[in-house]
């Protein structure tokens, strides 16, 4: 009897705590991991463009609508697109990015047209056959939404995506409506200038690696820098985020990607994702891709390891799948250091460099069955060698600094929020 009694003071003391603890999970599925335990809850008041349905919904009656939306478009528990079908909205077709409309595809796998099988409407992909919407696709459209959360870093896809779109609406003379999201990495700057000469599907336009803008400032940036095809011009609605700043700290409701599946993956992919460019493996193939880094040449080297495995939705071949691999633990690294720094971190990268017995082919990304090389994903031609010939941090951010000042002036011109 006294067991149980202290078994139930107990629970009853665990459950006091968790509910007036005010860091406990405030925003859902990516709350339970070492980033996001150390934010606080969103401000009072704040709502995604998408929540903020009332300023938008009006506009779009009597609109043939389509969407262009994943997993991560939602409003509070339901998908954008249902809400807005109960809301008399007449969606008539939905456009489906990287990994598809409902976020199950691996990255880099081409996705094909479907039938939603919930809504019964037609989804048409835009990581298949073509990434761009057709004259034909477009012609019962009068206005599309992008609804997609982005993760505030050049090399992550979706901000092609938009692009593209509205390329497609400008030369067709379709309306855009952005429903802006949250940057989770907004609150900083930096990365080199992408020089155009690496322009590719993981670099479209001249920004640093961590642009420090919401789709809705970039779709901006687009318009008003003549980067869209030919110059177009696209017709634009920005429905924005209500009581957002760009310091804002904010944990993602819903996984982004696959592979960025909880906070703390997030806040490092700006500096972890240059290991696509790198004979080594960043963590695909097991449950927390981007927090490890690792290969089995480095044995010896590290005492921390792992083992890559084949996870279907998430990585079916990693690189050094089912064997051992000894590096980086990032998974408790302290994230708050990239607020304090404003700076994405080169050291990971460099002591790797320096450890690794494999120097010859350590930036070979054809072994490495990765996204790109390393000059596609830091965006300029003198970064592997700067590494190779052991140029410092300091020596190596010199060089960026002409072209970023320069993007910070240019950015201000496009801020909706402080």
């Amino acid at each position: 009897m006294k067991k149980i009694k202290l078994f139930f003071t107990l629970s009853l003391a665990v459950i006091g705590l968790m509910a007036c603890h005010p860091k406990a999970n405030s925003q859902g599925l990516l709350g339970n991991d070492a980033a996001s335990a150390k934010y606080e809850k969103t401000p009072r008041g704040f709502k995604t463009g998408a929540e903020q349905t009332d300023l938008y919904v009006p506009l779009l009656k009597g609109k043939r609508v389509a969407i262009l939306a994943n997993q991560t478009s939602i409003i509070g528990k339901e998908t954008t697109v249902d809400s807005l079908l109960k809301l008399g909205v007449n969606i008539v077709k939905i456009f489906g990015p990287e990994h598809g409309f409902r976020g199950q595809a691996s990255a880099g796998i081409h996705v094909d047209d479907e039938v939603d099988a919930k809504t019964g409407i037609k989804t048409i992909s835009l990581y298949g056959k073509h990434n761009t919407p057709t004259q034909e696709e477009l012609a019962d459209v009068d206005v599309v939404i992008f609804d997609i959360q982005d993760v505030g870093v050049r090399f992550y896809t979706y901000i092609n995506s938009l692009q593209h779109l509205m390329e497609a609406c400008a030369m067709y003379n379709k309306e855009v409506m952005i429903l802006d999201r949250p940057n989770p990495n907004g609150f900083y700057i930096d990365g080199p200038i992408l020089d155009m000469k690496y322009k590719s599907g993981i670099g479209q336009q001249a920004i640093p690696i961590v642009h420090g803008l919401t789709v809705g400032e970039y779709a901006h940036m687009l318009n008003g820098e003549g980067w869209l095809k030919d110059k177009l011009k696209c017709k634009i609605t920005v429905i924005k985020n209500a009581n957002y700043t760009h310091d804002m700290p904010y944990t993602l409701p819903v996984k982004p990607s696959p592979n960025l599946n909880t906070q703390q993956s997030i806040l490092l992919y700006p500096s972890t994702c240059l290991f696509e460019g790198i004979y080594l493996n960043h963590g695909r193939g097991t449950q927390f891709p981007f927090t490890v880094l690792g290969a089995p040449y480095l044995k010896g080297k590290f005492d921390f390891n792992y083992t890559p495995t084949s996870i279907k939705g998430m990585a079916e071949t990693p690189i050094f799948m089912n064997q051992v691999c000894y590096g980086l633990d990032l998974r408790n690294y302290d994230t708050e250091i990239f607020r304090k720094t404003k700076q994405i971190n080169l050291s990971w990268l460099m002591e790797l460099y320096k450890a690794s017995p494999e120097k010859e082919n350590f930036f070979n990304s054809k072994m490495s069955n990765q996204m790109g090389t390393i000059e596609k994903l830091v965006g300029v031609a003198d970064f592997r060698q700067q590494i190779i010939s052991g140029k410092t941090e300091a020596e190596i951010r010199a060089t960026w600094e002409p072209g970023l000042a320069k993007y910070k002036e240019m950015r201000k011109k496009y801020l909706l929020y402080p």
